[in-house]
């Protein structure tokens, strides 16, 4: 997927949202001038950027990506493989490689997202950015991603995992008569 249809894409669920390119910008943390690059697809975001923006916007990172798209960062290579939604949440599988030596922290996902990690080959040390979990081949891993997450490899071999995001959607409020 190209950086014009992410732009457009952010775009309409930031209109469909109300909120002004100056109020997302602020709430994401992201600069303005940075997020008006993104909307015209003049600049090519940043995993982390993408994470935040989709956080303030409370909606799944699919809501700007189609699968498959392979989305590399700092530490982290994923490949969004697959996204299922149903009536009350949204799922992303991702496949996954942590590179050896590696750590970044991953911002906050909107309340109540869940993340779900199996490792097929070597040491993760995932999750809270507090109180992360650390698991090997074989071990399935999961956590709240509602605040500050880290992904490292512990040793020398590159972390090959699954894994899968579980965003439930928000709760629409009934309004008053």
């Amino acid at each position: 997927m190209d950086a014009q249809e992410i732009g457009r894409r952010l775009r309409d669920l930031r209109e469909a949202k109300g909120m002004s390119l100056s109020a997302l910008a602020r709430v994401a943390g992201v600069g303005k001038a940075t997020m008006s690059g993104l909307e015209t697809g003049t600049r090519n975001p940043t995993m982390e950027t993408l994470w935040k923006v989709t956080a303030a916007l409370e909606v799944p990172l699919t809501a700007l990506l189609s699968s498959p798209a392979v989305l590399p960062d700092v530490a982290v290579e994923g490949e969004l493989l697959e996204s299922f939604t149903d009536a009350t949440v949204t799922y992303e599988l991702y496949r996954l490689v942590i590179k050896a030596g590696t750590a970044q922290v991953s911002p906050a996902h909107g309340p109540g997202v869940t993340e779900h990690l199996t490792i097929f080959s070597g040491t993760a040390e995932v999750g809270p950015e507090a109180a992360p979990l650390t698991g090997g081949p074989g071990d399935h891993l999961v956590w709240t991603s509602d605040t500050p997450h880290v992904y490292a490899a512990r040793g020398v071999e590159d972390v090959r995992a699954s894994l899968l995001i579980r965003y439930p959607k928000p709760a629409r409020h009934l309004e008053s008569p």
